[in-house]
């Protein structure tokens, strides 16, 4: 196989695509190789400053002592529920901050006014800290689930606004006019212009938005939870259990690495090269 195509059919290619072909196959080959001496390299120092005390391992912990850690949660089932919390948290906000966003920039687009009226109001909140306003919308939309999710929303929402109706608007003018000369309505352009022609814009608001739901989930996981990956975190830094909160961080970044990969499936799947 040689980049998705089986051997039969890239026979019936030209010398110089079929090296083009070798070169793309070789590149991703080099790519994945990098990655993972990369992964293998920063652990196997960590691990061996760790046993030949070049790092105090109270503070820095080590990645054989976060594997212990690991066993012993999973062994008591209490890592899956934490897991479980925070992948439904981060879902629930990725989807509510995500959707609401797309529909506002779809509304925008369809209304110049009011996306004249409300841009400067959409640049002034994206300006704002909204790990800052955390603690109000938690105080909001309540102390539990619905706060945590609205926070993790309010991170994503206005970003995927402005990200949206930049992509929708610049779309190419003719090709609207062309359609309008057709007699097609503003749903009928939507439809078949400005979304197909944002496909991949939208994909990459997707895989953007995955890692600002997990800082809004673990921001309001922080301030209130009695169970999750953040929870997890402050505890560790609290009672100063450091290998729980490496443990913490190493779950987390697992978790969002496989949320990401399903994205990059997604895109690969929507997106022909």
């Amino acid at each position: 196989m040689i980049y998705g195509r089986s051997w039969s059919s890239v026979s019936n290619f030209s010398k110089e695509h079929k090296k083009y072909l070798l070169n793309i196959k070789r590149d991703t080959k080099i790519v994945r190789i990098s990655q993972i001496l990369i992964f293998v390299l920063f652990f196997g120092i960590w691990q061996i400053s760790a046993s030949f005390g070049l790092i105090d391992t109270f503070l820095t912990s080590s990645p054989l002592k976060i594997v212990s850690m690991v066993k012993t949660f999973i062994s008591n089932g209490s890592l899956l529920n934490h897991i479980y919390v925070s992948t439904m948290e981060t879902i629930a906000g990725f989807l509510l901050g995500t959707i609401v966003g797309i529909v506002v920039a779809i509304l925008l687009w369809m209304s110049k006014r009011s996306a004249r009226i409300f841009e400067p109001y959409l640049i002034v909140l994206n300006s704002l800290p909204k790990t800052a306003l955390a603690p109000i919308i938690i105080l909001w939309a309540g102390a539990g689930f619905s706060g945590i999710v609205v926070t993790a929303a309010s991170i994503s929402v206005v970003v995927t606004t402005l990200s949206v109706y930049t992509g929708f608007i610049n779309v190419e003018q003719d090709k609207v006019t062309l359609l309008k000369s057709f007699g097609a309505n503003k749903l009928q352009i939507l439809h078949k212009l400005i979304i197909p022609a944002n496909i991949p814009m939208l994909l990459s608001v997707i895989k953007v938005n995955i890692g600002l739901s997990w800082v809004g989930v673990i921001v309001g996981e922080f301030l209130v939870s009695k169970a999750g990956i953040g929870y997890l975190i402050v505890y560790g830094s609290q009672v100063f259990k450091l290998d729980l909160v490496m443990m913490g961080v190493f779950v987390l970044a697992i978790i969002a690495a496989v949320m990401y990969y399903v994205a990059l499936l997604l895109e690969k799947k929507l997106i022909k090269y």
